[in-house]
């Protein structure tokens, strides 16, 4: 699943334009990402990220970086044997697609404004 674009607001991926927070996996794209504290990722809001079994996370904290995301939260993760890349969503999307060369199972979650 390639990432082929991405501005403020929005992403395209495999010609498809969303203008919503997405989670990108192997078997497809789920937009209207929904955090429950918006700018702070907790464990809770990647409930389908951990269900698509990855072997890598890469999580876009936003075009400015304003997603938090708290200690216990990537520990959680790491703890799942997952390996964590975090960045403003931007250079997310690039490390998303050059990953996906080198493991099977890789994951995006990506915040798509601030």
């Amino acid at each position: 699943m390639k990432i082929e674009d991405y501005r403020f607001g929005a992403v395209r991926i495999e010609g498809r334009t969303y203008d919503s927070d997405v989670i990108v996996g192997p078997e497809g794209v789920r937009d209207h990402w929904w955090r429950k504290e918006g700018h702070r990722l907790q464990i809770g809001d990647l409930r389908d990220v951990l269900a698509a079994q990855p072997q890598v996370v890469v999580i876009g904290t936003g075009c400015y970086g304003r997603m938090q995301i708290p200690d216990a939260t990537r520990r959680h993760l790491e703890e799942q044997g997952i390996e964590v890349h975090a960045a403003e969503t931007g250079e997310a999307v690039k490390r998303f697609n050059a990953l996906q060369q080198q493991y099977a199972r890789v994951v995006a979650a990506l915040h798509l404004t601030c």
